[in-house]
């Protein structure tokens, strides 16, 4: 199988690129003049469609719930015990007499006998087609020793022809205890094969031998802005290399073919509808677009897609918008994604003051201020939305600064400004968030996660406001939830157990990690649903479960409002519809 370059150039390292000039020499270019073919033909003629099914209550549906528990979202009606689509729309909520009045002979009536209903998961931030492609990789995340890490390699590299790149990994060195893996300890397994795996959050990745020669990387290689290679006493590289200095890799990978990048959005939506997931907002590039096109034109979309692509390139989509519109309710645009900084995990989140494990390290920026001023400022005169990914508090507060002085500057409007992650927030700038009308798109699961090792980092005190969802909902702030898929799993129901418990991975904090940030279930429920359409500018199309409304929803195995919080992971998806036709249909228990 050809190597996949997605994970890294394509999907999470292009778009923070410091120069515009980067960005393009490396990624795909895709030119106006050749995105006819791309986008679907309602795109080109027109902005994302409205209620437009033209399904009346009256209708006979096609689609019927009843003896539902069905949390609507909706605060005209926030229960109710049974629903109808007819087509893409739903047409009644309401009661189970009542929809079963209107079923026909052709309707297919489902009974939930008392199990929940809830709208469709969105999930608010993904890299969508890294996930897919990293489906099919090396597993290494849950890798508990050095051991176990460099016998999966082996194992997997047994399978593979000579001269095939092993990419993806996931691996997490917290899990034996920090230690960063080194070239070599894989060398001697991998003796045929260029291995460029990355750390589960995407900022750092472990080169063998043979992908360093692959990309002429050695001693004598230059440092990037922006990233850092880390080397031994003679300087020679160890095989890590953290967020900007990855590129350095990434240009010796060979791109995927369509074909090989088609199966891998095919198994990203099956993942995803098994998962109750109904949208996604992709951050990716400009190349994603072709293959959501060719998914959505061979009829194979099972979730609906805003795409975003790097903020560096707010002038191609400009024009993009302009001269075919933004889309429509399967596939839309409009969105731009930049970076401030890199990690906690990875030390390349910017802090005010240092790590507390590395305190002449205060992490770094991977784009300057200036430019990320620059990017936002023209992209949001051009009517788009601006998305920033900023961890520490010294990048949130940068970022902030910006939103404020462009808001300022190009006068008032609704511009949905969104930081993404938001992890490690100055307790100062919480009320900002929502003074500014800035939307903080994070991830619960992260919490649970990185709560294992993440005071070590930071500290109890600025742990404190660590993924900070209550002060946030208290602050009045905006809430919308995802995963981050690849970098943590893109199961909704995890992350509303990780929000309402906070219980950390390691089940260390069986009374929640900071537990004065939990939230509540219905929080939760509103952040994956109505909170994240509304960051897509879908609020009156999804998230909510009402008459007009697109008929994305979820029948889940138990009624999440009613159950002790420590066992809302175990809940199951028994049905994913979307747009009123099933995408998944558990089949056993």
């Amino acid at each position: 199988m050809p190597s996949v370059l997605s994970l890294r150039t394509a999907v999470t390292r292009l778009y923070r690129a410091p120069r515009v000039e980067l960005l393009m020499r490396i990624s795909p270019i895709i030119h106006l003049a050749a995105l006819a073919t791309l986008l679907p033909s309602s795109v080109m003629h027109g902005q994302r469609t409205n209620r437009s099914s033209g399904a009346t209550p009256s209708a006979a549906p096609t689609l019927a719930v009843v003896n539902a528990r069905i949390w609507t979202g909706d605060p005209k009606r926030p229960w109710a015990d049974a629903l109808a689509a007819t087509g893409d729309r739903i047409t009644v909520v309401g009661t189970s007499a009542a929809v079963k009045k209107l079923a026909s002979a052709s309707t297919r009536v489902v009974d939930a006998q008392g199990m929940m209903v809830v709208p469709g998961f969105i999930d608010s931030h993904v890299h969508f087609i890294a996930g897919g492609f990293g489906l099919s990789s090396v597993q290494l995340r849950d890798a508990k020793t050095p051991a176990e890490f460099i016998s999966r390699i082996k194992a997997y590299a047994g399978t593979l022809p000579a001269g095939a790149w092993i990419t993806e990994g996931n691996w997490d060195h917290e899990q034996w205890g920090g230690e960063l893996p080194r070239r070599d300890w894989i060398d001697s397994v991998t003796p045929n094969n260029p291995v460029w795996i990355n750390r589960l959050d995407g900022h750092m990745g472990l080169a063998n031998s043979a992908s360093l020669r692959a990309a002429g990387v050695d001693a004598n290689t230059a440092d990037v802005p922006g990233g850092t290679i880390v080397r031994g006493a003679d300087r020679a590289p160890t095989g890590i290399l953290k967020d900007n200095a990855q590129s350095l890799i990434d240009r010796a990978v060979a791109e995927p073919s369509a074909e090989v990048t088609d199966r891998a959005v095919d198994a990203a939506m099956s993942y995803l509808a098994g998962n109750g997931v109904t949208s996604v907002h992709n951050m990716g590039t400009f190349a994603d677009l072709a293959a959501f096109q060719r998914a959505e034109k061979g009829g194979r979309m099972k979730t609906r897609v805003y795409a975003v692509v790097p903020l560096a390139s707010w002038q191609q989509l400009r024009d993009t918008v302009e001269a075919h519109g933004r889309g429509n309710a399967w596939l839309h645009i409009g969105g731009l994604k930049g970076f401030v900084d890199g990690s906690l995990g990875s030390h390349t989140a910017a802090m005010l003051q240092p790590f507390t494990d590395a305190p002449n390290d205060s992490g770094f920026f991977v784009n300057t201020p200036e430019h990320l001023y620059e990017w936002t400022s023209g992209a949001d005169k051009a009517g788009l939305q601006v998305i920033v990914h900023a961890i520490g508090d010294r990048a949130i507060r940068t970022q902030l600064d910006i939103y404020q002085r462009v808001e300022r500057e190009n006068g008032a409007r609704d511009r949905r400004f969104r930081i993404e992650h938001l992890q490690h927030i100055a307790p100062a700038d919480i009320p900002r968030v929502p003074k500014l009308g800035v939307i903080a798109s994070m991830q619960p699961y992260h919490a649970i996660d990185d709560g294992r090792w993440a005071e070590k980092v930071i500290g109890h005190e600025r742990a404190k406001t660590t993924y900070a969802f209550r002060s946030l909902l208290d602050a009045h702030a905006r809430l919308a939830f995802g995963s981050d898929w690849f970098v943590a799993p893109a199961t909704p129901i995890e992350g509303i157990y990780a929000a309402v418990t906070r219980r950390t991975l390691d089940d260390k904090h069986p009374g929640g990690w900071i537990p004065e940030q939990k939230i509540t279930v219905e929080q939760a429920l509103r952040a994956y649903t109505a909170g994240a359409a509304y960051a897509e500018f879908a609020d009156k199309e999804k998230g909510t479960l009402a008459p007009g409304m697109l008929a994305d929803f979820v029948v889940l195995d138990r009624d999440l409002t009613r159950i002790p919080p420590e066992t809302i992971r175990d809940t199951k998806i028994v049905m994913t519809v979307v747009g009123g036709k099933p995408t998944f249909e558990r089949g056993g228990p």
